[in-house]
């Protein structure tokens, strides 16, 4: 089995990474605003994934005041990927990620869909 990637198992850059994945790229105020963080600790993981490789940053000066752009790289992604896999591994036999005792019967619909898990 997979160990979890120990960059990623911090809950927030979890968050920020699976947000990247959908979003595509999103600046520091859209994300600040999704996750409800604070200046410094978006600023603080954020550098955290920069510095690993697994996020991308680009600036922008235009007329008002800078805004940088943050994205996955593919080396984030697939870190991503495989730290999902890693937790579907954790999971009993049979068991629906997503669904919880006393849930309706629907399928549950994994946010993550869109990434390709390794093999």
């Amino acid at each position: 089995m997979e160990s979890l990637d120990p960059l990623l198992h911090q809950p927030l850059r979890t968050q920020l990474a699976a947000f990247l994945a959908g979003a595509g790229e999103a600046t520091f105020s859209e994300i600040k605003g999704r996750l409800d963080v604070s200046d410094g600790n978006l600023d603080s993981h954020m550098k955290k994934l920069v510095a690993a490789g697994y996020v991308s940053v680009r600036r922008e000066s235009g007329d008002g005041r800078p805004q940088s752009f943050y994205s996955l790289t593919p080396m984030g992604r697939d870190a991503l990927a495989r730290y999902v896999k890693a937790l579907y591994a954790l999971l009993p036999p049979g068991a629906v990620p997503g669904a919880l005792p006393g849930e309706d019967d629907s399928p549950a619909v994994s946010p993550l869909a869109p990434l390709p898990l390794p093999r």
